[in-house]
């Protein structure tokens, strides 16, 4: 495929439905239209446990789920729901927020109170607050507290469980959804586990927000089930799962004073007039059969799938206009339809519909979870509308692949792509702050144990090009988006100066080479070979390193889940399998987990082709902090290995290791990495060493001498967002140009954001050409 039909196919992924005209990646990075038009570019990003109590163990769980913002802009608030309490940011300078502590809702009532939403009204924040004792006995609360001064000044008795709260444009309403949610492990009479009905059902309550005085505001609740508990007439019309129990989920208030609530489990929408508390409609979601989309867990990245009729089960609404509007379509029990829709109001019906195209998105980003595609997918479950410099934006937000899609809403019935934002993991809490051209995104992922943490990340629109993102695929020829992740690689490609090879690892099941092609920004993934083994048929190697021979075919780096398992594998131009190598025996029994994880090779005048290899991590007989780099002589057969010094970053529990091996003149440049990432990443280097012109000499690992030529961590910063563990490509294009790349895991404990970084010319980064 050239790349101009790349390009053109990638569009067509891109869109993928002819309802949805979207941009290049070329447009989705902001760099390639003149003038320089609008785009949104990551400014910061904040982890929110650096804002926990003085003295709490950093490592435990905190999140930050939905977040709201202080009139002026100026002061963010979020919620926590796993630490009960809510957090103050300082974002006065959008690219360095700063932490102004939390109030525990302990203070307030019992230390097992939940934050489930918030919302700032004038001077006051008002904090919604889940304090149900069973799933039976909901039950909740409405704090209103001073934004200045933390004091709460009244509390509102909810009457049960509370999910989202809404504030209308002029200030004169709120409305809460009391959800009173299901219990999923409870099975209702003549029901499976987790069905429904499961009573109590919820309802909404609307807040008359009289003045800014908090003493003379009031409750009015609307009841979405009959007084006998019975359903009510307009739910059972719209056709709704269990109407008897309609488990109110989200809200959104439109500027005539009309409320839209999601019934998510009910795959419903109600309509309220707020100043009456009139029900004015309900519709059902309807069902979506969406095709071309990965249905399976199977290690493939297979966009060939079908659901068929999946209730949209919609989450987040958000209003475009006073007529139409959006639902992300989570879906919980019994639907998902992974994407989103519009729906016109006056009529229940969809005016636009994502279709697979959504999902898509994430294919093209990288971002693609194949962990779960056989459930709900990308699970679209934040929806955000506001208006920035005259232009109306749509946020969508992607719970399971990290990332928020934006979309020109100018006509409502025909939603333009424009581009996507990265986050870390779990997207939650979607806050347009239009008076400061900012948007915000928090996320409610946390563990510790593998350094996945919740933060809030600020983005801000602007003229220029985003540092995201900086490396897509383009569409294969079926029309679909490439398939990829764990760039774990990268090799240049003999003969072709702007273009390179990676290839996947054990992530996926099988085994892939791309092409990434360099000439434009970002750069384009535009072709996948599959790997086969001797037989021909496709295989799954743990494949850390990559090396394109000029004499044909490829030098993979395999690593393997025990010691004999690593080997050089070598394939033909087509992929398939034609040498498999091992290791000595001695070397592979000293081995642990990390084995293989680079791969180069020279060629002299005579045709005699050598093979260097990286070794992650110190062998069990080596010297500690020694690891090895093996030589292979191809035509000889025979194997001698000399060493490398590690640095040490002095943290406790991380190592230090190699990760990949590359020939620059006559030396080998390697990076050297520690398992940091984050905030906390230290290490993340290129060093080179003198490339010996023969093989060791028999006895003791003679260490070569290493030379610092590039510290890569400024670089991996400079992206404003979650500094990438996994530096773990390198190569020297034929344009003479020195290129990186981090491996995303395929988003397994991981934010899923790859980075593809040019360094410089070879003359710079190594001082030669």
């Amino acid at each position: 495929m050239t790349l101009r039909r790349a390009f053109t196919a990638l569009t067509a992924a891109g869109v993928a439905a002819a309802s949805l005209t979207g941009a290049t990646p070329a447009s989705a990075g902001g760099n390639h239209h003149p003038g320089k038009p609008l785009a949104f570019d990551r400014v910061a990003t904040y982890p929110v446990f650096q804002n926990r109590p003085a003295g709490e163990d950093p490592t435990s769980p905190t999140v930050a789920e939905i977040s709201a913002v202080s009139e002026d802009g100026r002061t963010l608030v979020y919620t926590d729901a796993l630490g009960r309490r809510i957090g103050f940011l300082d974002i006065s300078r959008a690219d360095k927020p700063r932490g102004l502590g939390t109030l525990s809702l302990s203070q307030l009532g019992d230390a097992e109170d939940e934050p489930t939403s918030v919302a700032v009204v004038g001077r006051y924040v008002l904090v919604v607050v889940n304090t149900s004792r069973s799933y039976t006995e909901p039950s909740g609360r409405l704090d209103v507290v001073e934004l200045a001064t933390r004091k709460r000044v009244r509390s509102f008795d909810l009457g049960g469980q509370p999910d989202s709260i809404a504030i209308s444009k002029d200030h004169r309403y709120a409305a809460i959804a009391i959800e009173n949610e299901r219990d999923e492990e409870a099975t209702p009479p003549g029901g499976e586990e987790g069905d429904l009905p499961q009573l109590p059902g919820g309802f909404v309550q609307i807040v008359d927000l009289d003045g800014m005085d908090p003493a003379s505001w009031r409750v009015r609740p609307v009841p979405l089930s009959g007084p006998d508990g019975q359903a009510l007439p307009a739910l059972v019309k719209a056709g709704l799962t269990a109407p008897i129990d309609p488990e109110p989920e989200y809200v959104s208030i439109n500027s005539r004073g009309e409320l839209a609530v999601t019934l998510q489990e009910n795959n419903g929408v109600a309509l309220i007039d707020l100043p009456s508390g009139r029900i004015n409609k309900v519709f059902s979601a309807g069902t979506a059969t969406i095709s071309g989309v990965d249905t399976k867990k199977d290690g493939v990245i297979d966009l060939t799938g079908t659901i068929t009729d999946v209730p949209r089960e919609p989450d987040a609404v958000a209003w475009i206009d006073d007529r139409y509007l959006a639902t992300a379509n989570e879906g919980d029990w019994k639907g998902g339809s992974r994407g989103w829709t519009v729906f016109d109001s006056r009529t229940g019906e969809v005016a636009w519909d994502a279709g697979n195209t959504f999902e898509r998105l994430a294919v093209t980003y990288g971002l693609h979870n194949e962990d779960r595609a056989g459930k709900k997918g990308t699970e679209p479950e934040g929806v955000a509308v506001a208006e920035y410099d005259g232009v109306r934006y749509g946020f969508v937000g992607s719970e399971r692949s990290n990332f928020v899609a934006v979309y020109d809403l100018s006509n409502p019935t025909k939603p333009v792509f424009k581009q996507a934002l990265p986050s870390t993991n779990g997207p939650e809490g979607l806050l347009p702050i239009p008076s400061r051209g900012l948007f915000a995104i928090s996320s409610e992922e946390d563990d510790a144990s593998v350094n996945v943490r919740a933060s809030v990340s600020l983005y801000q629109l602007g003229k220029g090009a985003p540092a995201f993102p900086s490396i897509v695929s383009a569409s294969s020829e079926q029309g679909t988006p490439i398939g990829w992740g764990a760039l774990g690689a990268l090799s240049a490609v003999p003969g072709k100066p702007n273009q390179l090879v990676s290839v996947t690892d054990a992530a996926y099941s099988q085994t892939r080479i791309l092409t990434v092609d360099v000439k434009h920004s970002p750069a384009v993934i535009s072709t996948a070979l599959p790997v086969k083994d001797a037989a021909g048929k496709p295989v799954g190697y743990d494949a850390e390193g990559i090396f394109a021979r000029p004499q044909g075919g490829y030098w993979l780096a395999v690593e393997g889940a025990s010691g004999p398992e690593n080997a050089l594998v070598r394939l033909d131009a087509a992929g398939v399998t034609r040498q498999v190598v091992p290791l000595p025996a001695d070397v592979a029994a000293g081995l642990g987990k990390q084995g293989l994880e680079g791969v180069t090779a020279t060629t002299d005048p005579r045709g005699r082709e050598v093979v260097w290899v990286a070794v992650q991590r110190e062998l069990s007989t080596d010297p500690a902090g020694t690891v090895r780099l093996g030589r292979y002589d191809v035509t000889a057969g025979t194997w001698s290995w000399f060493g490398y010094q590690l640095n040490s970053t002095g943290v406790p529990g991380d190592w230090i290791g190699l990760s990949e091996i590359t020939v620059v003149g006559d030396r080998l440049a390697v990076i050297e990495r520690d398992k940091l990432n984050g905030p906390a990443a230290a290490l993340k280097r290129v060093y080179t060493v003198p490339m010996p012109d023969s093989a060791a000499a028999p006895g003791p690992l003679r260490v070569l001498p290493k030379t610092l030529a590039v510290d890569v961590l400024p670089a991996l910063r400079a992206t404003n967002g979650w500094t990438q563990e996994k530096l773990e490509g390198l190569t020297v294009a034929g344009n003479g140009q020195v290129y990186a790349v981090t491996d995303n895991d395929a988003l397994q404990d991981a934010t899923g954001e790859t980075v593809f970084l040019q360094l410089g010319s070879s003359r710079k980064v190594f001082g030669r050409d």
